[in-house]
């Protein structure tokens, strides 16, 4: 039977492309219909749409290798004798995921992160940076891996990349209306005022989507959550320690707030100090994030979930394993 936060997190995924895709589409033709007239507005619905289509495209297909510039990332071989073991360990995450091995790459920046990527052109990869492997045991990173290849076993790129089309035309609308409406271009008896004003409006509107976005964001990291606890045994307890370790080392700070029961604020700017983390803190990170309460705002414009809004989903995903 079904795990009642999955079946929650699966819902609200699917209300959430849904209402995305038919709230910006019925405004999108509303104005543009109001404005032009259907078959015209249709039309630019259309044009633009097809034109934010193949800017998306291109990127996802070319996207892969600017990430691998910009975190100076180098592939990992099997004769490489530092990190050739994480591709045997990644080979067994994939397997129980069900995928074929991507191709792994250590990437050279200073902070702890891990993250999947890759296209038709670039094939499946999954990063690691350096200091990840520093500061997590084995365990730790396999449950890591184990939810960044849920991002590709639940095709999440393609899916927000899908869904980002109508945000992006909500704005493209909006910023052409705009314009239009600074240079006194068509419309409704030519009304270049009621242009600019709905132009502006729009690209308002636009940032309210991004909103919804970011909402669909944070359950796809929370179903990438889920799926490292049931395909790598004890990943909901060793994911735990991990974002524990990964959240205090680059600010020690985290674990003294719990130690004297203060409460813990998101790191949107956090210091690139990496440093090991005592096991007795981890621990009352843990500890303290599963008792957290936190408010319904508090990661309203993060596209992940608030740490401890994680750790108590996969508290509730213990035992889950089923491979």
């Amino acid at each position: 039977m079904l795990n009642a936060a999955v079946v929650k997190i699966k819902l609200s995924m699917i209300l959430a492309s849904i209402g995305i895709v038919l709230l910006g589409l019925a405004l999108g033709l509303a104005v543009t219909t109001y404005l032009f007239g259907y078959t015209f507005g249709t039309g630019l619905i259309i044009g633009i749409l097809g034109f934010i289509f193949v800017l998306n495209i291109l990127q996802w297909l070319l996207g892969p290798y600017f990430i691998n510039m910009a975190y100076r990332a180098k592939e990992v071989k099997p004769d490489d004798p530092t990190y050739g073991w994480l591709l045997w360990d990644v080979s067994e995450v994939a397997r129980n995921n069900g995928l074929p091995a991507p191709k792994v790459y250590i990437a050279n920046v200073p902070f702890p992160n891990a993250f999947a990527y890759g296209s038709p052109l670039a094939g499946k990869r999954v990063a690691i940076t350096a200091p990840t492997l520093r500061i997590l045991n084995r365990d730790e990173l396999k449950a890591v891996l184990g939810h960044e290849l849920g991002h590709l076993r639940h095709r999440d790129v393609e899916l927000l990349m899908a869904v980002g089309l109508i945000p992006a035309l909500v704005y493209w609308l909006g910023y052409s209306l705009f314009w239009g409406g600074m240079f006194g271009e068509g419309g409704r008896g030519n009304n270049s005022g009621l242009l600019f004003l709905i132009g502006i409006a729009l690209i308002a509107v636009s940032f309210l989507f991004q909103l919804f976005m970011l909402f669909l964001n944070r359950m796809r990291e929370a179903y990438a959550d889920i799926n490292a606890a049931q395909t790598v045994p004890g990943g909901a307890s060793n994911l735990q320690t991990a974002l524990a370790k990964i959240v205090a080392s680059v600010d020690p700070s985290v674990a003294q707030r719990y130690k004297s029961n203060t409460t813990m604020k998101m790191l949107f700017f956090a210091p690139i100090d990496v440093k090991e983390v005592p096991e007795d803190d981890v621990r009352a990170i843990v500890e303290g994030w599963k008792h957290e309460k936190v408010s319904w705002h508090a990661d309203l414009f993060s596209d992940h979930p608030h740490p401890a809004k994680r750790i108590q989903l996969l508290e509730k995903m213990k035992g889950s394993y089923y491979y």
